[in-house]
């Protein structure tokens, strides 16, 4: 099965909407504070769209299997550099993980980060998500910043 990784094309689009909505599934048991379903994380088609963003996707025989994007942000005034990635929308369908998908889709990210100039990439993740965590950790990331929310109505 060869593996084709490549930028979305606005036909993806209907598979891409499924992607987010597996995401979505997968990270609801880490925040009680998502909305009831439908929910959306993304404007995928305007990501696929910028030219200050690049989706990919995986493809075996025609059929997308993984996906993810990268798009420039600018830092903190107070930090260098001055603008990054930002990467998100990483998805593979559970029948394809555990094949070096994902990698596969982080490298495309990654050469597009470095074809626009942006040294640097951040990313977000629940703690509690801790095969998510330690996937970014083999990568090479490392915790940088803890988000931390309090509730007053609770």
């Amino acid at each position: 099965m060869p593996l084709t990784i490549r930028s979305a094309r606005p036909d993806d689009l209907p598979t891409l909407l499924a992607f987010e909505q597996g995401i979505v599934t997968a990270e609801r048991p880490y925040d009680h504070t998502l909305k009831p379903d439908p929910i959306s994380y993304y404007d995928v088609g305007e990501l696929i769209a910028s030219p200050d963003a690049e989706v990919t996707v995986a493809e075996i025989d025609g059929a997308l299997v993984g996906s993810g994007y990268a798009k420039k942000k600018r830092s903190r005034h107070y930090v260098s550099p001055d603008w990054h990635a930002f990467i998100g929308f990483l998805y593979v369908v559970p029948e394809h993980r555990g094949k070096g998908i994902n990698q596969k889709v982080l490298d495309h990210l990654f050469a597009w980060a470095r074809d626009n100039n942006l040294p640097e990439i951040h990313l977000t993740v629940y703690p509690g998500n801790v095969p998510a965590v330690r996937a970014y950790e083999k990568v090479g990331f490392k915790p940088y910043l803890s988000e931390m929310r309090l509730n007053l109505d609770e």
